[in-house]
């Protein structure tokens, strides 16, 4: 480089070392972070993103219907009965007069599907938010390959930080030993950004909403 062209770049330089740098523009703390939800229906915007990250979403108006929608399922996949080590999912279950496997009996050998409730759901993310606090435990939500939800529409709310007051409300002092927010099937694309499902946990994960009177 000739000193000309070297001293021509070191004057840009300092003439734009002159200049102070615009600062940015000040944020509206008053703003809210996200845009709004896709729909004004917090349950509606639920399901478009839960359907969007990978979930299976089912709405179920009864009973009956939530008998249908569940083996209609399990013949798709060709599953037996349910993992459902929860007794109040039990009681509906049994009320709705579907079959399920309450014991641990040869859990590792025979764990296709487990189903188990929830804490709360989030409409921004499509997220399922449980804890080691119900009878499923840490494994039921994890170990199986698939893993059905069974939740009510007033466990949805908005954003994530709501589904963590929803615990904290809930338990208080003596929070679970664990949380944990699953948002769509179990994936990774670590290995030359091949997409693998059920690398870590299930893969695959339906949710059943079943309505408030039933």
């Amino acid at each position: 480089m000739s000193n000309t062209s070297r001293e021509a770049i070191l004057a840009r330089i300092r003439q734009g070392l002159q200049q102070p740098a615009p600062l940015p523009v000040r944020p509206d703390f008053e703003q809210p972070v996200h845009p709004p939800l896709s729909s004004d229906d917090k349950v509606v915007a639920f399901a478009e993103s839960f359907q969007r990250v990978g979930g299976e979403f089912y709405y179920c108006e009864s009973l009956p219907h939530l008998a249908a929608q569940l083996a209609s399922f399990q013949q798709r996949q060709q599953l037996g009965p349910p993992i459902v080590w929860e007794p109040a999912l039990q009681e509906l279950l049994r009320r709705a007069g579907l079959k399920y496997v309450a014991d641990e009996t040869g859990f590792i050998e025979q764990a296709d599907l487990g189903m188990t409730s929830c804490e709360a759901l989030v409409a921004r993310t499509g997220s399922v938010l449980v804890s080691a606090a119900s009878a499923s435990g840490r494994r039921l939500s994890v170990y199986p390959d698939q893993h059905l939800v069974l939740a009510r529409p007033s466990q949805v709310v908005a954003e994530i930080g709501e589904a963590l007051q929803v615990v904290q409300q809930r338990y208080g002092s003596k929070p679970p030993s664990m949380v944990s927010l699953t948002t769509g099937p179990s994936r990774t694309a670590d290995i030359e950004k091949t997409l693998v499902l059920g690398a870590h946990g299930p893969r695959r994960i339906a949710l059943f909403l079943l309505e408030e009177d039933e």
